[in-house]
């Protein structure tokens, strides 16, 4: 899998620079390549963007002294392919992730290889505003999850995205918008998938996941779509509201986190258990203000895997719940103050540290929006029962 990365990458850049005289790219931040087939029966739109963070931690030891440790790193390095094909009903996406975090390491269930591919799915609009897509991608789980993290408000997504998100998975999904008034828009999609994660290839090893959400837009469309998006850059000349709702029920699941997580081995095989997760979500934006709010729940049939003795292997899986808020406001010069709120409680079974509060405040710089940011935050977290720790971090984003 890796040569045959290589592979592509290197003749990607040679067809790029074997033309590149006699190509004009579009704007910044619009992709670096435009492509469209001389008959229109197909286009590709070419984007690259990186993430370099910086970050520190302090917190007290055993011997009362304060441990320091420091980051530097290549956060996320992507590259992403989309457009339509055939007609333009029948639209694609595909995304590779390059970087350490987003390749997110080889093991038995990948083919001992490294997992590249984040997006690979096709989705066509087959009737009005219904549309079917079929290939790996996000599940509509939480609103901050849905967002994607070259648009977020801080350095990095919460805690509870962290800890309760399903993120992406392989399979079909279906989508639907329509209208109640002429004003209050409805969304809903729903999703039937493998349940193990993504890039899973030895085959489904549980039952299967089903995932449905639904979003209320009492106040009308977002402009541009930027309730998935942080920060208020479009500025809302009116206000503007999504409630969502999510549940997931993942069947006779493997993992400690639903679709995410590690696998729970036994010496006879993967321990099953039924997981369910649910998450309530709020984004408001007007003008120069943004908030964003929600709730998550996840909770299993049996926490604690066993063996076939009846004897705990060690695995668990994480239940719990979790609350964030957080907000910002963006001023004229387009630097932006923001807060977040996040409270993390897990069951007692399973966590040692049971609760957690987090505290950020964060400064961002939108230079040419989410395109080219600077952004830095610091948290201070609490815990049940170890010491307190402090984080700063400092992150510029670059997308083209």
């Amino acid at each position: 899998m890796k040569n045959l990365v290589r592979a592509f990458l290197l003749g990607l850049l040679v067809c790029f620079f074997s033309n590149a005289q006699d190509i004009q790219g579009p704007h910044f931040g619009k992709g670096i390549l435009n492509i469209s087939g001389e008959d229109s029966t197909w286009s590709m739109n070419f984007t690259t963007r990186f993430q370099l963070l910086g970050s520190g931690t302090w917190q007290e030891n055993e011997s009362g002294s304060t441990d320091f440790n420091s980051d530097f790193l290549v956060r996320r390095a992507r590259l992403k392919f989309k457009g339509f094909a055939f007609t333009k009903d029948l639209t694609y996406k595909l995304e590779i992730g390059l970087a350490n975090k987003d390749i997110d390491g080889a093991s038995y269930y990948t083919d001992y290889t490294d997992k590249f591919i984040l997006d690979a799915y096709l989705q066509w609009n087959f009737y009005k505003s219904l549309s079917i897509r079929v290939g790996q991608a996000k599940l509509p789980g939480n609103v901050e999850r849905l967002i994607s993290s070259g648009s977020l408000q801080f350095v990095d997504r919460s805690l509870l995205n962290a800890e309760f998100n399903i993120d992406r998975d392989i399979g079909l999904q279906l989508l639907n918008e329509h209208y109640l008034t002429p004003t209050f828009l409805i969304r809903e999609q729903f999703a039937f998938s493998q349940g193990d994660g993504r890039n899973v290839t030895v085959g489904n090893m549980g039952g299967y996941q089903y995932t449905g959400r639904v979003e209320l837009l009492p106040l009308g469309a977002f402009k541009n779509d930027n309730e998935l998006e942080g920060s208020a850059l479009e500025r809302e000349d009116k206000p503007r509201l999504m409630v969502g709702v999510a549940y997931d029920y993942n069947d006779d699941a493997v993992k400690t986190k639903s679709n995410k997580g590690d696998f729970m081995e036994t010496q006879q095989g993967l321990y099953q258990t039924d997981i369910t997760t649910l998450f309530a979500d709020a984004v408001f934006k007007y003008k120069g203000i943004s908030l964003l709010a929600e709730y998550a729940n996840r909770s299993a049939e049996e926490a604690i895997a066993i063996d076939h003795q009846g004897i705990p292997t060690g695995d668990v899986v994480d239940t719990g719940n979790a609350f964030n808020i957080q907000g910002g406001y963006l001023f004229e010069n387009n630097w932006e103050v923001s807060g977040r709120y996040t409270h993390l409680d897990f069951d007692q079974e399973v966590q040692s540290t049971m609760e957690e509060n987090q505290y950020t405040l964060g400064i961002s710089k939108y230079i040419v929006g989410h395109n080219l940011k600077l952004q830095t935050d610091i948290s201070y977290a609490t815990f049940a029962n170890q010491s307190d720790v402090v984080m700063a971090r400092l992150q510029l984003e670059l997308q083209f």
